[in-house]
């Protein structure tokens, strides 16, 4: 009796090793097999608990569904907790990643980054605009900040990064920037401080976009300051009324022209009251060392670029050419 009681006992705990056996090596296969996403995902990963976490990746179809599943990650989790602790943010997980490859990545990869480009030539309130539809951005809406302090450049962020904390580095940027212009600069009389290089760089931003006139641009600009005359550029009229909300949506009218006004420099002498949108480098170069020319006049030669001219006959001409382009049928 007590022979067949301990074959009995024997037996029973082979069973239950060959059962565990069993049950680990179908954990250890799991653990390596392929999982159900058919192509990498951008997960955000939030803090909280092992539960929370699995289920989030359930939902994004990173590991399989179902309580086994859920229960499979968690103890990976705790199994190889040596390994490194799982980290809260947005995360790239390869396709039919493994629980093995789910680990790594929440333990080891780099965050996903976003990229933000703020355009030369973008007004302050563009620029909050932008940066208020920017995705996975964290904190409330702001305010347009003051015209001219960003500099324009592409930006890289991650998820959950306050909107306050990119703006900041937006205008840290611009001030670095300034500096290093002014800095190297040719100095100039028309030019006393870093506040007239901006608002001139700014002018010449919104009056041509091809990179060769921007010098000359900015002298016209520098050498009707020298000599007293208005400077008569359309795109500060046009900020006055509408701040650089975007287009004006018709062409500037007598009465706008002639209307008084902060920046309205066909009205002022010198300078508008402040910068009209944010100038990237090349702007900013520009007017810190401007062309050699005399020229006091531009206006738009009809294939996109400017004609210049250094006296109002000439200048005359030029429009009267590019009104003759204008004309229905040419």
């Amino acid at each position: 009796m007590l022979k067949r009681l301990l074959i009995f006992t024997l037996c029973l705990l082979l069973a239950v090793c060959a059962a565990g056996g069993g049950v680990a090596a179908w954990g250890w296969w799991r653990y390596g097999a392929p999982g159900p996403a058919p192509e990498s995902r951008a997960v955000v990963i939030p803090r909280g608990g092992l539960a929370s976490t699995a289920a989030i990746l359930q939902h994004e179809g990173v590991i399989a569904p179902g309580r086994i599943s859920s229960l499979l990650f968690r103890t990976a989790v705790h199994l190889t907790r040596h390994d490194g602790v799982l980290h809260a943010a947005e995360l790239e997980f390869p396709a039919h990643a493994s629980l093995r490859d789910v680990l790594r990545v929440l333990r080891h990869a780099r965050p996903v980054v976003h990229w933000l480009t703020v355009a030369e030539g973008l007004s302050a309130i563009q620029v909050a605009e932008l940066i208020d539809r920017a995705p996975v951005l964290a904190g409330p809406s702001l305010p347009p900040p003051v015209e001219g302090g960003v500099l324009p450049q592409t930006y890289d962020y991650e998820w959950g990064t306050p909107r306050a904390a990119l703006l900041g580095r937006m205008q840290a940027a611009m001030e670095m920037t300034l500096e290093a212009v002014w800095r190297d600069r040719a100095p100039l009389p028309e030019i006393p401080d870093r506040r007239t290089l901006l608002i001139l760089a700014s002018m010449v931003e919104r009056e041509t976009a091809i990179a060769a006139e921007r010098p000359l641009v900015a002298r016209v600009f520098i050498n009707r300051l020298r000599l007293g005359m208005r400077l008569q550029s359309d795109p500060t009229v046009v900020y006055g009324i509408n701040r650089g909300a975007g287009p004006l949506g018709h062409a500037l009218t007598r009465a706008e022209l002639d209307a008084p006004g902060a920046y309205n420099t066909y009205t002022l002498p010198g300078l508008p009251a402040g910068p009209i949108c944010a100038p990237g480098r090349a702007s900013l170069d520009a007017v810190a060392h401007p062309a050699d020319s005399d020229a006091l006049y531009f206006v738009a030669d009809g294939s996109g670029g400017h004609a210049f001219a250094s006296s109002l006959s000439e200048h005359n001409r030029n429009v009267g050419a590019w009104r003759a382009r204008q004309a229905p049928g040419k």
